[in-house]
């Protein structure tokens, strides 16, 4: 029988959880040493977990690129970009990476969410040619991340593509033909690989190889976590959710357009961006020993008043910050330096930090 990747991931010491209802790899056994791959040297992470919808027909980049806050229309094939999908109160329902291929465009969004992203989609298709499908099941998805992700890429006689986003095929003896995307997921050099389902164990192994090669190694998501909030990156799920505004989680340089044409949600954003910003913020915070101890997700921190006017969405216990949290905060409450009182029953404080954390 042949062996899976999941498989092949536990036989080298993978540690597994679930993420929004998927299966995903927590850990391979020492998060600070996979922490090291990623910042110091380069990666191998299983993203198999993600979603992947694949928008076929005439229609699809006209269609697309009026149900997200980014320009698809004037993409080019082997081009991408990052966007935000959102409602008509211009509240996120995803955020997407998208890659425009020759026959098809492929979204790309975080685990549990194929089912939310296909209906908010297809309650829009109305006269258009566009067809829906979940690619998951066709493609797996690996990804390189790392400083030294082109040296890898490199051993295998694979280019990292200069501009982000942009992507390429690519064919691998024995192990058919690949997609390879530049997407720096963490703040550093980083590729995305769509692989055959198929070829998955093969080409992680290979993959596992040319990382080993340049003293790098596989990582979890506990590292990946850690390496994510240091860099100061929102996750939707964590830091953006379904009542966030684009701009509150400092999305709008990557993200929007306002030259495009109309999309559902426009209007709103326009009138943020023309009337005034948004009321609250993505910020960094540095935790004292007291609050590393009692704060989790939903902790809500209070001025001196006593009024509540932030909340720590992500918290990682950095091997080079130490605790560390990325949070929403009024903007009356987030210059760097401010100090807040954790509300009960966490107990503790928590600074404002600049990001990314330095």
């Amino acid at each position: 029988m042949t062996e899976t990747l999941q498989e092949l991931l536990t036989e080298n010491g993978a540690e597994w959880g679930t993420l929004a209802g998927e299966r995903v790899v927590l850990h391979y056994g020492d998060v600070q040493v996979e922490h090291g791959h990623l910042t110091e040297s380069v990666a191998l992470i299983d993203l198999t977990a993600r979603g992947c919808l694949a928008v076929l027909g005439d229609d699809r980049v006209k269609f697309i690129n009026g149900q997200v806050t980014n320009e698809v229309a004037g993409l080019r094939p082997g081009q991408g970009c990052y966007a935000a999908l959102v409602n008509a109160k211009a509240k996120m329902q995803a955020d997407l990476n998208i890659y425009r291929l020759q026959d098809e465009l492929i979204l790309d969004f975080e685990p549990g969410l194929l089912e939310t992203v296909t209906a908010r989609l297809e309650s829009h298709l109305v006269a258009d040619q566009a067809d829906l499908v979940d690619a998951s099941p066709h493609f797996g998805l690996l990804s390189l991340q790392g400083p030294k992700t082109t040296d890898a890429l490199e051993s295998l006689g694979l280019k990292l593509p200069d501009e982000l986003f942009a992507h390429t095929q690519v064919t691998q003896n024995e192990l058919g033909e690949w997609y390879l995307m530049r997407n720096d997921r963490l703040g550093q050099v980083g590729c995305d690989l769509y692989i055959p389902t198929a070829h998955l164990p093969g080409a992680a192994k290979r993959l596992a190889k040319a990382v080993a090669g340049q003293g790098g190694g596989l990582a979890g998501w506990e590292a990946i976590e850690i390496a994510r909030i240091e860099s100061g990156i929102p996750r939707f799920g964590s830091d953006m959710d379904g009542r966030t505004l684009p701009p509150e989680a400092n999305l709008e340089s990557r993200s929007i357009s306002y030259t495009k044409g109309c999309y559902i949600g426009q209007e709103i954003i326009a009138r943020i961006r023309t009337y005034g910003k948004v009321n609250r913020t993505l910020v960094g915070y540095r935790l004292d020993d007291e609050l590393a101890k009692t704060a989790t997700p939903g902790t809500k921190l209070v001025d001196d008043t006593g009024k509540a006017v932030a909340t720590i969405t992500s918290l990682a216990q950095s091997p080079g910050f130490g605790a560390i949290a990325l949070g929403l905060a009024k903007r009356t409450h987030s210059k760097s330096g401010q100090v807040l009182t954790a509300e009960t029953p966490a107990t503790g404080r928590a600074k404002v930090a600049s990001l990314p954390f330095c």
